[in-house]
């Protein structure tokens, strides 16, 4: 049987109390004080669902009442009492946080009334704070879509470590959603609330990605007019996500260690050591392992980074995830571009799903855009896939005899192709970086099909 609500009457009139008290007691379980600090005493005892007070009594008011009771966990619902209504008074009373006003006399039918609205109210706000807090516990990781064990391990990871004051390393290919991770493992942290700052150190020389990092000085170096923040210090409270962390230089290895053992550092040209209270989270698409036994990668700072290590699989590794993220792209890109595509194929999944993906999940996203865009329908079907994706060997059975290794040169060699030699479009409809692009490029000896 469901618990009457328990309900608190404060007022200094005895006969108002008990005449409240009694009006109320057939659905509720009654308590009375007849002042404030009598109140605050029962709430230290008993759960309150609501607390009706009289606003003006001696001693503590009304007003102070509800303010210190609204510290408290669970919160009560407050409803003020009266003889000295007005707008002023009920607009106070508001701001302090009481639900609701009502004036002396009390009117019995409005007085039911706004309880029980009140309680519902109260109801549905503790129902979507526990539908959030679940929510947040399975899928608060947001864009990170995935419902294969491979995922799941992943999101495991997440929850694990969230709450944790651990540095973090993501590691995974291009394009697998490394970023995602990070501001996941930031949102279920107890640092959601602090800065949440990205730098993505590929994109910058070595000498901008310094500055960039800890801020400089004025006149440190040509340009540099006035002092200016770093990211370290933005990030201060929160989370600092550095991306391609094994792009960086010898000598920003060296200031990155000490910031990690000493959580200190200096600005460019500056002299004097600002404290830190940064958690690092980074991410790399390359074996560091690889690059310290080659000595380009100091191990004393890899292991610094290693506490806790996130692995993404590539998305031909959880192909089962692949329909799930096409439909969720789709209604993305339809709505982001005033289409109305509503569905793919069972033709055409079928065709995304066998096709490796060596830009992974960002070349997905890009690819179903491109589709949606130019599609003449209501519907993505076989038809309307680029050749690349309609067949050949990415869609041939694995181990007929073409490697991941052979179809990401043919599939890059095409997108070159497709574009003139024109790496930077060539990379965008992979959803590789240029960076990327570059490396694969040499490494296949593509040179000879790309642009001067």
């Amino acid at each position: 049987m469901k618990k009457k609500p328990v309900v608190l009457i404060v007022d200094d009139e005895k006969n108002t109390r008990e005449g409240l008290a009694r009006a109320l007691q057939r659905k509720h379980t009654v308590l009375l004080a007849d002042n404030g600090q009598t109140a605050l005493d029962l709430l230290d005892r008993h759960r309150v669902d609501i607390i009706l007070s009289d606003i003006r009594m001696p001693g503590m008011d009304g007003m102070t009442l509800i303010r210190r009771a609204l510290t408290r966990t669970p919160q009560p619902v407050c409803i003020l009492l009266t003889a000295y209504g007005s707008i002023e008074t009920a607009v106070e009373a508001m701001k302090a946080g009481a639900y609701d006003f009502l004036p002396k006399p009390v009117n019995l039918d409005k007085l039911d009334l706004l309880m029980e609205r009140a309680l519902r109210s109260r109801d549905m706000e503790d129902e979507n704070r526990e539908l959030k807090k679940r929510l947040d516990k399975k899928y608060g990781l947001e864009n990170i879509i995935g419902q294969t064990p491979a995922m799941e391990q992943v999101f495991d990871q997440i929850r694990q470590v969230a709450p944790s004051r651990a540095t973090v390393m993501i590691q995974g290919e291009s394009g697998t959603g490394k970023e995602l991770v990070a501001q996941a493992i930031h949102r279920l942290s107890p640092r959601l609330h602090g800065p949440y700052v990205a730098v993505h150190c590929a994109a910058l020389p070595e000498n901008l990605l310094e500055s960039e990092l800890f801020g400089h000085e004025k006149g440190a170096f040509t340009g540099a007019v006035g002092q200016r923040q770093g990211r370290f210090e933005r990030a201060d409270g929160g989370t600092l996500f550095l991306d391609e962390i094994g792009e960086i230089s010898p000598v920003i290895q060296v200031k990155l260690l000490r910031v990690l053992e000493e959580r200190v550092f200096e600005r460019v040209g500056g002299e004097a050591s600002l404290d830190v209270d940064v958690r690092l989270i980074t991410a790399t698409n390359r074996h560091l392992e690889t690059m310290v036994a080659e000595g380009t990668f100091r191990e004393d700072l890899f292991y610094r980074l290693h506490v806790v290590q996130i692995n993404l699989p590539p998305l031909r590794e959880h192909r089962d995830d692949i329909p799930l993220l096409a439909h969720h792209f789709l209604k993305q890109a339809s709505k982001e571009n005033g289409k109305d595509v509503q569905t793919i194929t069972p033709e055409a999944l079928d065709a995304l799903t066998a096709h490796d993906w060596p830009g992974n999940v960002r070349e997905l996203r890009n690819r179903i855009e491109s589709m949606v865009v130019m599609c003449r329908s209501n519907k993505i079907g076989l038809r309307d896939l680029p050749a690349d994706l309609r067949g050949g060997a990415s869609s041939a059975p694995r181990g007929a005899g073409t490697s991941l290794l052979d179809t990401e040169k043919r599939l890059i060699a095409d997108a070159l192709r497709q574009h003139k030699g024109n790496k930077t479009k060539a990379a965008e409809q992979l959803g590789i970086s240029r960076r990327t692009i570059h490396r694969k490029v040499k490494e296949y000896g593509l040179e000879s099909q790309t642009q001067a």
